[in-house]
């Protein structure tokens, strides 16, 4: 028996702008769990744009979980994928798609914030105008999903640091320094941030390739940026999965023993990154591997 869709993460706590759920499985699974949540969240999709991200690890097929050129030729292959995916949920649901990242078509979209711009309000005024259109649809807005993004990309890894410290505005200056955009770490995103629930401030961030950038290296810089101002780091956090590998490379860098099973090895990497919470389960193959024996 094939496995079912399974879920990777459902959240939203008090210092997340946005819900967010995230599940994983073959692609008509995923399309026909789609169908449901468009058709069950009523207007409250119409916040924003719905994004119905496929990273290729758990996209159409499999990669090798230790990444490398396979990894890289099915990213490829997801992008012709979910292309065809994209244009199958705008016909089956009536929905307006827009196609970003790696599937991309046009250059502006490549980024989701670019096909983001404006949000639900101006998207609803800009989806008529030349060169808001979607890729896949009808141009106007469905009344319970709003409008779909559907990317084929490399796996984003929502990776957030607490400092011991509730100074926001030193927060603000490590993001800025570690952040791409700013001249920073390549393919990281960041921002700074007062979570009251924990009385901290906090260097919020998404990897966007874990490869150019792996997570250890984020770590060692948020601790090293912080160390000038005499300012120890408390904890870090998962939001959602990791790619296995993504885990294993920090477990490389500390040395831990290779002769140890791959779950053994990244509870070590857990520990040295004081990952809150964290789990095994949390490496995205393992969740999977998870599902398929549930679903066996």
């Amino acid at each position: 028996m094939q496995p079912s869709v399974a879920r990777f993460h459902a959240k939203r706590g008090a210092h997340e702008p946005r819900g967010g759920f995230a599940a994983g499985g073959l692609a008509d699974r995923i399309e026909r769990l789609g169908g449901i949540l468009w058709g069950l969240h009523g207007q409250r999709l119409g916040a924003d744009v719905a994004v119905a991200g496929a990273a290729h690890e758990v996209g159409p097929g499999r990669t090798d979980p230790r990444g490398g050129k396979i990894a890289l030729q099915i990213l490829r292959g997801a992008a012709r994928q979910w292309r065809a995916f994209g244009q199958r949920i705008a016909t089956r649901y009536d929905l307006p798609v827009y196609l970003y990242a790696n599937a991309a078509t046009r250059p502006e979209r490549v980024k989701l914030a670019d096909v983001r711009r404006g949000q639900y309000e101006g998207l609803k005024r800009e989806i008529v105008d030349r060169g808001r259109e979607p890729d896949f649809g009808p141009s106007h807005l469905h009344l319970s999903a709003g409008a779909v993004a559907v990317g084929a990309r490399p796996f984003l890894i929502a990776y957030n640091i607490n400092l011991e410290s509730q100074d926001i505005d030193l927060a603000k200056e490590i993001a800025k320094r570690v952040r791409e955009r700013s001249g920073g770490l390549p393919r990281v995103q960041a921002l700074g941030l007062y979570l009251d629930d924990l009385n901290c401030a906090q260097v919020s961030m998404n990897l966007l390739d874990f490869t150019i950038t792996p997570i250890w290296r984020v770590w060692e810089a948020v601790s090293a940026a912080a160390r000038e101002h005499g300012v120890a780091l408390r904890e870090s956090e998962l939001i959602g999965l990791c790619p296995l590998k993504a885990l294993l490379d920090v477990a490389d860098h500390i040395d831990a023993a290779a002769t140890d099973e791959d779950e053994e090895r990244i509870t070590r990497a857990a520990e040295w990154l004081r990952i809150r919470d964290f789990d095994p389960s949390m490496a995205l193959e393992i969740r999977l591997a998870e599902a398929e024996r549930a679903g066996a």
